[in-house]
């Protein structure tokens, strides 16, 4: 492949830019299916700089990224739109949140079966298999199904 195009690879996601002997070559971007873009000026198939925006349109730093941290907890919908009234939490950056099928996890790029270890996207294809790490981590940090916030009540 040589030249400007698009490919879209088996996942759904989709290269914009040049190739050039079949690799990714100059400036270009990847177009993941849940929204997300990947810029990047690329050299013999790898990205020699770039920058990710999330589909919700915020955008990554990898230097000082306090987003979501014990500094200032707020996802970036709240931070866009303002907070909600106290005892309405807003469990994750979409609200409401997906509902996540039955003994699953929330893994923020689609929902991960502990039984199985595969994790798919938010239409239920097939993403990756969890390795000991990410399972570790999943289980760890994720919203599961069924787990309820605890409201605060009031002392009587």
């Amino acid at each position: 492949m040589e030249g400007q195009g698009s490919y879209v690879l088996p996942t759904g996601t989709e290269y914009r830019g040049v190739l050039r002997d079949g690799m990714l070559e100059g400036e270009g971007e990847l177009r993941f299916p849940g929204g997300g873009t990947f810029r990047a000026v690329w050299h013999r198939g790898r990205p020699s700089k770039g920058k990710y925006t999330f589909a919700d349109g915020l955008e990554y730093k990898d230097k000082k990224w306090h987003y979501c941290d014990g500094y200032d907890r707020r996802f970036y919908t709240e931070i866009c739109f303002g907070l909600k009234p106290a005892g309405i939490s807003q469990l994750t950056n979409l609200d409401p949140p997906r509902k996540i099928p039955e003994g699953c996890y929330d893994c923020g790029d689609g929902f991960y079966n502990p039984e199985t270890r595969v994790i798919v996207d938010y239409k239920l294809r097939f993403l990756r298999n969890a390795d000991d790490d990410e399972h570790e981590w999943i289980i760890r940090t994720c919203r599961k199904a069924g787990d309820e916030t605890i409201k605060h009540k009031p002392k009587p």
